[in-house]
């Protein structure tokens, strides 16, 4: 039963595996990547309906969500070593990524930036890569159930917008998201060494991830 969830779970383009495993150079590879394919194609969310895998009930979305949108993220985690009430630890700083469609297209830029509509509180941000809607994202529950989560990857995300922003030009495609779940995630996990020194603080690591982002209209 287990094998069977997480086989449907972790499903991914090949294309996007082959594209992650290839890249020494990640930020360099998908800039150049997404440079080539967003000036050679048009844009499109997704070949048909949005379908989201089953996940674990701590992250489903309320009732009456519906998945609008889903973009298959390369990029990293970054983090920095910091002293920490047991010493030293490898802290959390923001995620750079960039979310491509199944056709290969690049549809959204995921990073940290500043909410304006909490004073400039920093989260996670989604910005459209045609129309420039922006919104933010605020977790609340995440899962790394093993029946769903692979081993050595970041866990599995529910983010709830708490902002959202038309483009300059008056773009609103993501304007009436509600929920984010962030699924299907391999790597991106803190490093285990290099920050056990105080010689150590200051020392940056941006570690490799790949994941399928969700993103639902509805209830709020």
């Amino acid at each position: 039963m287990n094998r069977t969830i997480k086989s449907a779970a972790r499903a991914r383009p090949a294309w996007l595996s082959s594209f992650a495993s290839m890249c020494g150079g990640l930020i360099a590879c998908v800039t150049a990547f997404a440079v080539a394919v967003t000036v050679a194609l048009p844009l499109s969310a997704h070949a048909g309906p949005v379908r989201p895998p089953a996940v674990p009930a701590a992250i489903q979305v309320p009732a009456g969500s519906k998945a609008s949108l889903e973009g298959h993220a390369v990029g990293t985690q970054d983090y920095i070593c910091l002293p920490s009430d047991s010493g030293f630890a490898w802290t959390f700083v923001r995620p750079q990524a960039t979310l491509f469609n199944d056709r290969h297209q690049q549809l959204i830029t995921h990073f940290l930036s500043a909410n304006p509509f909490e004073s400039g509180a920093p989260r996670a941000t989604w910005q459209h890569s045609r129309d420039t809607s922006t919104v933010w994202g605020q977790p609340t529950a995440s899962s790394s159930d093993p029946a769903f989560v692979e081993p050595g990857a970041i866990p599995w995300l529910l983010l709830k917008v708490v902002g959202a922003q038309p483009g300059p030009g008056g773009g609103q495609r993501l304007t009436t998201i509600t929920f984010i779940q962030r699924l299907n995630t391999s790597g991106g996990i803190a490093p285990s060494i290099g920050c056990t020194l105080p010689t150590d603080v200051g020392k940056k690591a941006q570690v490799p991830y790949t994941a399928d982002y969700f993103l639902y209209t509805g209830p709020q």
